[in-house]
């Protein structure tokens, strides 16, 4: 077994006009809490900004493990959907980005863990729909809610958190149709699908609605590093 801390690619966001010190100038961003909580369970954080979808296989080659994280809707054509009125604008990079990322790490068996978008993408790379609206899973605007999920009993996800828990949580989207092989391994009190996985895969593939870099409870994000770690 190595000692070297597995490398996880973490996706991130474009903005158009981040703002530093005198700078405003186009960025990757990401929250820090995606690379903190990387680090602290024992990872190597490498931030993965939209690219040429054609790359998308030898950036993972190079990666332990991989992270889609939260963002921007998933535009609903990837879906064979029309937008719904609510449904935020598209960001077509990062799809196509991330969608290939997910086939790549698919493909080569490289441990995945979706976080919120990033279970939506799963599911859509997958075959699968989402619903393009629902209420009372945020807070107000720009600030996480909280409400509990409930894993499902004999799940992989239920071998991480055995108990029911209360997540942080900002979404307005969902699981409608199951992408092929998803099973779904945790669901809010109103029946809303709080996490998947692909049991079929032969290696590490978990996606939740929730935001753990938001909260203290290190398991998920633990799961994945020692998943790429080999233990």
């Amino acid at each position: 077994m190595s000692t070297t801390p597995p490398l996880i690619g973490v996706t991130t966001y474009v903005a158009d006009d981040a703002r530093w010190g005198v700078w405003a100038l186009p960025a990757a961003v990401l929250p820090a809490g995606y690379h903190r909580l990387v680090q602290r369970c024992g990872g190597l954080a490498a931030l993965l900004p939209p690219g040429d979808p054609d790359t998308a296989a030898a950036a993972v080659a190079r990666l332990d493990g991989l992270v889609i994280a939260g963002g921007p809707d998933v535009e609903p054509v990837r879906y064979g959907a029309d937008a719904d009125p609510r449904t935020g604008p598209p960001a077509r990079d990062r799809d196509a980005w991330e969608l290939a990322l997910i086939d790549a790490a698919l493909e080569a068996r490289v441990p995945l863990l979706g976080i919120c978008r990033g279970l939506q993408l799963l599911n859509v790379a997958l075959g699968g729909t989402l619903v393009q609206h629902l209420d009372g899973h945020a807070g107000p605007a720009g600030v996480f809610g909280r409400h509990e999920v409930k894993p499902e009993p004999g799940t992989l996800l239920s071998g991480i958190l055995p108990e029911s828990v209360s997540v942080p949580t900002y979404h307005h989207q969902a699981v409608d149709r199951l992408g092929s092989g998803l099973l779904p391994s945790a669901h809010a009190t109103d029946g809303t699908v709080e996490a998947l996985e692909l049991p079929g895969a032969g290696h590490f593939v978990l996606s939740v609605q929730w935001h753990p870099e938001a909260g203290d409870d290190t398991r998920v994000m633990g799961a994945l590093v020692a998943a790429a770690s080999g233990s």
